[in-house]
C-alpha cells in the first residue's frame, strides 16, 4: 500500500551537498568522516576544520564532494551530519 494513501505523511526530502574527508591529526588520524558542505569553492584535495565532537575540532583533507544527496541516499543520517567549519 503506498504510505500517503495510509492516512501517513510523505517524509519532507532534505537535500544537500557532502565532503567525505579523512582527518589528518591527533587520536582520529586516518579515519574517514561526512560532512556537509557550505562551501561554494571546496575542492578534493582541500584542507578544512572539522568538528569531531561537540568540544574538539580536527583538520581533514577533503576527499570526495557529493553534490545535491537527499536525505533518503545520503551515507549519514542527515539530521546527526555536522557541517564543515572552514576551509583553511
Amino acid at each position: 500500500m503506498i504510505h500517503s494513501l495510509a492516512g501517513g505523511k510523505m517524509k519532507d526530502l532534505q537535500m544537500c551537498d557532502l565532503a567525505k574527508v579523512e582527518y589528518t591529526v591527533g587520536t582520529h588520524q586516518g579515519q574517514i568522516g561526512w560532512y556537509i558542505n557550505n562551501i561554494f569553492d571546496l575542492k578534493i584535495g582541500d584542507i578544512v576544520i572539522v568538528p569531531i565532537d561537540h568540544i574538539n575540532n580536527t583538520t581533514a583533507k577533503v576527499l570526495k564532494i557529493e553534490h545535491n544527496i537527499s536525505s533518503q541516499t545520503a551515507p549519514i543520517s542527515l539530521k546527526r551530519a555536522k557541517e564543515i567549519i572552514k576551509k583553511l
